[in-house]
């Protein structure tokens, strides 16, 4: 007589399991990544950074912020300043789909290719403002409410501007730069010294209009045919000499701000020199009709926002150091 054996009970489970479909998420997550530009981070959020850290250090500076105060707002301002630009990304992105088909450089964004979707795009960007907002709570009651005008109407109405007129760089020179009078307030509390504030606003305002008229350059042929406006356009070929003057009032604006704030010998060497050279480099160096040169020289600017920083940072440093 023969006898079968059953199957064990693992035996059974490994059928089980050799039968049943690989997992996969009901999200692309890289899309979304993509949509808010993280996969390209620290490029775009530290443009943001960069004004609200200047204004806070200033403030710092005026004030004798103690140190534990100034890392906790400027890790608040990091986060918040990633996130808003995420938001804002993602923004564009859904306003300028169709304009996105006809541009080369951006034919292939989610949003395009049907990889996210605009209900998904919509709901990721009402997140990620919740999360940026989140982030005024670090601050005093006065700069939140500032802060608030950050997200709308700046951000969210700037995709449209470049239908409208042929300066959606002064919209965004807004927008971006708006970071600065909320770190400046949530540093002092209150609307004393606004003048400083306010100038280096107008100074990096122009400073905007000359990294973004660099990064339109990319598009110009491109943005022609679908109809979209820029500086890259309005300029043509004076675009080097009229950033140049955009230039010059950034950095006159850093001057008379570093008199204003009674800052030390660093700030006019490293942050105003350092910057003035920084520029001059850029621009001289800057090839219009090349997009790739474009991109270089935009990322450059990235790179600059340190040298800015530094003299500043120096200054506090010696003050923090002085008090001990």
């Amino acid at each position: 007589m023969e006898f079968q054996s059953t199957p064990r009970p693992a035996d059974r489970s490994a059928q089980i399991l050799t039968f049943k479909k690989p997992f996969k998420p009901m999200v692309d997550t890289h899309a979304y990544i993509e949509l808010s530009r993280l996969h390209k981070f620290p490029i775009g959020s530290l443009l943001i950074f960069w004004p609200s850290v200047w204004g806070l250090t200033l403030a710092a500076y005026r004030t004798s912020m103690n140190s534990t105060a100034f890392k906790t707002q400027v890790f608040a301002f990091l986060v918040g300043s990633t996130l808003l630009h995420s938001a804002a990304c993602t923004i564009n992105d859904i306003c300028d789909r169709e304009f996105d088909r006809q541009v080369e450089r951006t034919k292939n964004r989610p949003l395009v290719t049907g990889a996210a979707s605009v209900f998904g795009a919509t709901a990721w960007t009402i997140m990620q403002c919740i999360a940026a907002i989140a982030c005024l709570w670090f601050s005093n009651d006065l700069a939140f409410k500032v802060g608030l005008l950050g997200i709308f109407p700046l951000h969210a109405l700037y995709p449209l501007m470049k239908r409208w007129t042929y300066w959606p760089q002064a919209w965004l020179g807004l927008a971006m730069n708006w970071g600065l009078p909320v770190a400046w307030l949530s540093g002092l509390g209150n609307w004393i010294d606004m003048d400083i504030p306010a100038t280096l606003f107008l100074g990096c305002f122009c400073w905007t209009i000359v990294y973004d008229t660099i990064y339109a350059c990319q598009d110009k042929r491109d943005d022609v045919k679908a109809g979209v406006k820029s500086t890259a356009l309005l300029f043509a070929s004076w675009i080097k000499e009229i950033l140049f003057l955009f230039s010059v009032l950034f950095v006159s604006a850093l001057a008379y701000v570093g008199v204003r704030n009674s800052q030390g010998p660093a700030y006019f060497v490293i942050s105003v020199g350092g910057t003035a050279i920084h520029l001059v480099w850029q621009l001289k160096t800057l090839k219009v009709d090349v997009p790739e040169d474009c991109w270089a020289k935009f990322v450059a600017n990235h790179h600059m926002g340190y040298i800015t920083w530094a003299g500043m940072l120096v200054d506090l440093a010696f003050q923090l150091s002085a008090r001990r």
